[in-house]
């Protein structure tokens, strides 16, 4: 059997273990008294197993210029192709099935190699030496896939397609732009991170808050109720990934018993010592607020209180309540960029569908 095979036959045996609550999830869907009629979208095959009945998502013109249900849901699709890309190549070695990537729009492909660099930097298995590390990556792979299968369904014919996205570590690529903006790594070096757990760590963490923040402003645009629970249900898993990712990074980042004075600049992607997880990642943080306003938006995993420096795997506001993002704030940080533009960083082409403009937050 293929390792393709063997993964595919994986995340069929996940999708399964979801069946029961999905179906719980569809039955409420059939008595919300959507707006728009009921649509039967399921498999090839009839088995009830793997029939969904979701409201079909009804895009309407708007004198206001209000975005619709199906616009906030397709949005929220393209940030999961994002990150179920990266976390398929981390832990498998391949990206989505190509079942997975069509719709209306411009598809595109994942950047496998932006610069004659040899192959260095490019969507990869990561070779993980942690294995706590690799089950995490694991784990979260399925459920990002999972994520894009879910709102592909719920969306049907109106689903985009999977834009152009730049995955890649190398040169040109726009893990190495944001850790350079970052000053994670310096102005002629790349950051790649597929090369070591600690890179990857660092990766994934650029990534989650965004979605955690994304779906917390998504979720109030939407007016279905039903795709409202199920948005609010993906925040959730979102939410479970960030705390995830922050904690190991903090957990690696007490591990050193040599603390480093001058822990940034990094010098290497595949040897990043431990006592410089924390200054790394709370650069990123620094670096991702930058681009979205002047509101403080994002906080680094440590804090200080009464002198002493303290875990913070919960970045939250006074109330203790998770930071909102626009549409348009999310896609500064993805596109790399703080003024309304259509596309850069990790969509170089933009995305697909109403959604698409960043914000002007320079």
């Amino acid at each position: 059997m293929s390792e393709e095979r063997f993964i595919l036959d994986v995340i069929e045996e996940a999708s399964a273990k979801r069946r029961t609550e999905r179906r719980r999830f569809m039955r409420m869907a059939a008595g919300a008294g959507a707006v728009g009629g009921l649509a039967m979208l399921g498999a090839c095959n009839s088995d009830d197993d793997n029939v969904i009945v979701v409201p079909t998502p009804t895009p309407t013109a708007s004198a206001t210029g209000s975005v619709t249900d199906a616009d906030v849901l397709n949005f929220a699709l393209q940030l999961e192709y994002l990150e179920a890309q990266f976390y398929s190549y981390a832990a498998f070695g391949t990206g989505l099935s190509s079942s997975l990537l069509s719709g209306t729009g411009t598809q595109g492909a994942v950047a496998i190699n932006t610069s004659a660099s040899g192959g260095a930097g490019q969507p990869r298995q990561v070779q993980f030496q942690d294995p706590i590390v690799a089950q995490y990556a694991r784990e979260i792979a399925y459920d990002e896939i999972a994520h894009v299968t879910f709102l592909r369904n719920a969306l049907g014919s109106a689903a985009v397609a999977q834009p152009s996205i730049n995955l890649s570590g190398d040169a040109n690529g726009a893990f190495t732009a944001a850790a350079r903006a970052a000053k994670v790594v310096g102005d002629s070096a790349t950051f790649d991170p597929y090369a070591s757990d600690e890179a990857f760590l660092l990766g994934a963490f650029l990534f989650e808050d965004v979605g955690v923040t994304a779906y917390m402003g998504g979720v109030s645009l939407l007016t279905n109720k039903t795709y409202i629970e199920a948005a609010a249900g993906i925040h959730a898993a979102e939410a479970y990934h960030a705390g995830l990712v922050r904690t190991t990074l903090y957990r690696k980042g007490l591990s050193t018993t040599t603390p480093i004075s001058s822990p940034l600049p990094l010098s290497s992607s595949s040897q990043i010592p431990s006592g410089a997880l924390i200054a790394a990642a709370g650069a990123i943080s620094d670096a991702r607020d930058s681009l979205d306003g002047s509101t403080d938006l994002d906080q680094g995993i440590v804090a200080t209180v009464n002198g002493a420096q303290v875990a913070n795997i919960v970045p939250a506001d006074s109330n203790a309540i998770a930071f909102v993002r626009t549409p348009g704030q999310v896609l500064n940080v993805v596109y790399l960029n703080k003024a309304a533009v259509t596309g850069g960083g990790f969509f170089p082409g933009g995305l697909n569908g109403n959604v698409r403009t960043s914000a002007a937050s320079g």
